[in-house]
């Protein structure tokens, strides 16, 4: 895997718009536990990043979305590019979208 950033260490404050910038900008995955993107991006069509996922289920210890994607990465059934992906308790879903 590349460079791993926490945007809340590199730009404090920003706004979910500055984050979706800098994810194109920098062509990378925004992995949130913040809902709002699916509708910033189906509902307002702001510019696409080329993925999001979704940790709608936070799990139980501060490791489980990093190994929830590092599975969802190894099985090779599911595509992240151009996709928001949902990871909830016990399903995954997706919705494909074109990156902008």
């Amino acid at each position: 895997m590349g460079i791993q950033l926490h945007i809340t260490n590199t730009n404090p404050g920003c706004s979910d718009k500055e984050v979706i910038e800098k994810a194109l900008k920098e062509n990378s995955i925004i992995l949130t536990f913040d809902r709002d993107y699916g509708e910033i991006i189906f509902k307002y069509g702001i510019a696409n990043p080329p993925a999001i996922v979704y940790f709608r289920f936070k799990g139980n210890n501060p490791e489980f979305a990093g190994k929830m994607l590092d599975e969802i990465i190894n099985a090779k059934m599911y595509i992240l590019e151009n996709t928001f992906t949902v990871i909830e308790e016990n399903n995954i879903r997706q919705r494909v979208y074109i990156s902008k």
